[in-house]
């Protein structure tokens, strides 16, 4: 073998390997990142109380499975908050379906000798608007009757705020699939900086985009935004708070 063709077989074998100790090295990355993660992930479930179920990695794409129903919707919240978690999607029913017996009739012991038959009504339930004003009217109303609410000085849904999200959430997933949303996050004012009260209030209206895109909103109509403490509602609880806007 002349050589210059020895010194390209050369060069080709060395492109080879290193191209392989790349592979490797790379595979062994991916391999460590999805154990960390599996690894956080877990000890977040069970601080929370959530071990019945599993997870799992792809990268750092996350599935939960296994969870009980009730249960489902809040694992899936809590590895969303891990750091590193890129994105997170639930397997099986995310509704806890518990029907009760059927009532037993009581039959009735008097009845009036001349009676007439009580008049029989037929109401329905108003279709939901499809218009932007009557849907921002109708997010408005929701608000305002029941407030999405947080723990003072972070960014956690109290109970109440969870579940008025989640009913905003079925009622903006009707609305027309034109209508995009974005969600503003406000903070109290306080003693803190106010780089930290815009840090919290961008917090808070991502915690509510999680949820009201694993409620059924579609990801891609919402965004959203953080003010900081510069707009107080009203100096007070209030202030502590997210809008919603059909954009």
């Amino acid at each position: 073998m002349s050589g210059g063709r020895r010194w390209i077989l050369v060069v080709l074998i060395a492109v080879l390997v290193t191209a392989v100790l790349a592979g490797i090295v790379t595979w062994a990355q991916a391999g460590n990142i999805q154990r960390d993660l599996t690894t956080a992930a877990q000890a977040a479930l069970a601080d929370a109380g959530l071990a019945q179920g599993h997870v799992s990695f792809d990268g750092r794409d996350a599935t939960l499975s296994g969870f009980p129903p009730d249960q489902a919707l809040r694992a899936l919240e809590v590895v969303q908050h891990v750091d590193g978690v890129r994105a997170a999607q639930l397997q099986g029913d995310v509704t806890p379906v518990a029907p009760g017996p059927a009532p037993t009739p009581v039959p009735s012991t008097t009845a009036p000798a001349t009676s007439s038959p009580p008049p029989t009504t037929s109401a329905t339930a108003p279709p939901p608007p499809t218009d932007k004003a009557g849907v921002q009217a109708e997010i408005d109303r929701m608000l305002a009757e029941t407030p999405i609410t947080f723990v003072p000085d972070t960014a956690r849904l109290t109970p109440e705020g969870e579940q008025a999200a989640r009913a905003v959430a079925v009622a903006l997933a009707k609305s027309p699939d034109t209508f995009r949303y974005r969600v503003t996050g406000h903070a109290a004012q306080g003693p803190g900086s106010e780089s930290a009260a815009l840090q919290l209030s961008r917090d808070r209206a991502r915690a509510v985009v999680r949820i009201l895109t694993t409620s059924g909103l579609a990801a891609k109509r919402v965004t959203y935004r953080g003010l900081g403490d510069t707009r107080p509602a009203t100096g007070g609880e209030e202030d502590r708070r997210v809008e919603i806007t059909v954009v």
